[in-house]
């Protein structure tokens, strides 16, 4: 492998000696940059922050651990290829030597600054039920030839990671890892900003192993690096280390707040993620599927829409002044939730960002809508790059709107999901927002019936006529506040 970037200085041997591999004595080096090199027919290399998981001595010899691209072997060169385990053995010519060699590993490893402590989450439920063999084949192992220790915590119900997480003695870890899609990841945010100390809490660095239906926090890290979304893939990132910051979004109804990593959506995009799982005998294929039933049988919604702009985007809209979303304008259905447990995630738990709304210049746009998508992240599934622009730690929201729009014309710019070139229809307005006001209205074909309000794949709230409307939810079909807490979150990253 290449060097990892030039240099002022020519990077000086930590350790270079004279070794036996396959029985023939080879100089090996490591050098300051972390690079290990040796001779065997050919010049060959390792990076160790990159390539290298952990090394181990087995009697007089040691073997390193190594993760490379290319089917060929560990060697240097341009070629390119899926990513595969291999290892390098090799027997230093003395006891001292092998003393100084594991030393030197061992000091250079600790010196990335990697995860040794980890607590994972799997979901065995989830999805295609796949995230138990995830773990096994792919997970697990790649963890021990890390060296990292592990505890593993089995979801047995919805919210049970949640539950776990509220109380966990984070102390004893470096890290908390979701096999899994989405679903554990926003559990695990709401179960740390629920704590005492949710200030200390959520800055523990969370890893996601793609295993589930949506995956698009996995997708959007392993993309922006421009890797395929693999199991492998994200559980090295997790392994070699490198972290980055993630906005929050708390979501607000009078007492209630729900906090999100992701998206919030209502109108079509809602209707499909939630309204679909009646045929989820059908796998990821219900979506498609039931999207193009949505879209033939089009529905719109009444409502407004009132947002604080991103720099760039303060023409969008008309001028409004900041209506308070603290309490539902209408009630009748707000006994519906369980009040009790949000109340005291308002006492107890994180309040939200501290910001002065009422000063903000805030711009209004009124419906009816087919759809209203806040995405926090570039990408809402592996296969939908939902909001192109969006960051991971920008301050803002993403916002892809669509209001009137041709069945046709619909049905080709769903067909663009997956490169983000939705975004360029005359149909949709894509723009970045600081804060958001929804208030959600019924349909306007008949105004008896309202629709569904979806974050992060669970129903935030159901309004009268809904799919399943008589399930209880935590918000009421009603107004709702979104505002960010920029870079809240910790992930660990490829980068």
């Amino acid at each position: 492998m290449d060097r990892p970037g030039p240099e002022s200085a020519p990077p000086q041997p930590l350790l270079s000696d004279r070794v036996l591999i396959s029985g023939v004595v080879t100089p090996v080096a490591l050098f300051s940059d972390g690079v290990l090199q040796w001779s065997e027919r050919s010049q060959r290399s390792l990076i160790v922050e990159k390539e290298v998981l952990g090394f181990a001595a087995e009697g007089p010899k040691i073997r390193i651990r190594a993760f490379v691209e290319g089917g060929a072997g560990i060697c240097c060169g341009a070629n390119r290829g899926a990513v595969a385990r291999k290892d390098l053995v090799f027997e230093p010519l003395s006891e001292d030597s092998h003393r100084l060699w594991c030393q030197k590993l061992g000091d250079y490893i600790d010196s990335l600054g990697r995860p040794k402590r980890l607590f994972v989450f799997v979901n065995p439920f989830g999805g295609s039920k796949s995230a138990s063999k995830i773990y096994v084949d792919h997970v697990k192992p790649l963890f021990e030839d890390a060296d990292i220790q592990f505890t593993l915590q089995e979801t047995q119900y919805q919210l049970h990671a949640k539950e776990v997480v509220k109380t966990l003695d984070l102390s004893k870890y470096d890290g908390i890892v979701c096999v899994s899609g989405d679903g554990i990841l926003v559990e695990v945010v709401n179960g740390l900003l629920e704590r005492d100390d949710w200030d200390a809490a959520i800055k523990i660095p969370l890893g996601v192993v793609p295993a589930g239906t949506g995956n698009g926090m996995a997708k959007s890290l392993l993309d922006s690096v421009g890797e395929p979304c693999t199991p492998s893939n994200a559980v090295l990132a997790i392994i070699r280390g490198h972290k980055r910051s993630l906005d929050v979004a708390t979501i607000c109804q009078g007492k209630m707040k729900f906090f999100s990593v992701l998206m919030l959506a209502w109108g079509l995009v809602a209707d499909v993620d939630i309204e679909s799982e009646k045929y989820r005998w059908m796998g990821s294929a219900r979506l498609d599927f039931y999207a193009v039933q949505r879209i033939v049988h089009l529905r719109q919604y009444n409502g407004s829409i009132s947002f604080v702009p991103a720099p760039g985007f303060e023409t969008y809209g008309e001028p409004t002044s900041y209506s308070n979303a603290s309490e539902p304008t209408n009630q009748h259905n707000a006994g519906a939730p369980n009040q009790e447990e949000p109340i005291s995630i308002r006492q107890h738990g994180y309040p939200g960002p501290d910001i002065n709304l009422a000063s903000m210049d805030w711009r209004t746009i009124s419906g009816p809508f087919v759809s209203i998508w806040l995405h926090n992240v570039p990408w809402g599934g592996e296969d939908t790059k939902a909001a192109p622009d969006a960051k991971f730690s920008d301050g803002y929201i993403d916002v892809i709107m669509m209001r009137v729009c041709p069945k046709l014309s619909l049905l080709s710019l769903m067909s663009g999901l997956s490169t983000g070139s939705h975004i360029k229809s005359p149909y949709v307005l894509y723009f970045k927002v600081k804060a958001f006001i929804l208030q959600p209205g019924p349909l306007t074909e008949d105004p008896t019936k309202e629709g569904i309000i979806d974050s992060d794949g669970e129903v935030l709230a159901r309004g009268k006529g809904a799919y399943k409307c008589d399930q209880k939810t935590l918000m009421v079909y009603d107004k709702l506040q979104v505002t960010v807490d920029q870079g809240l979150a910790t992930l660990f990253s490829p980068v």
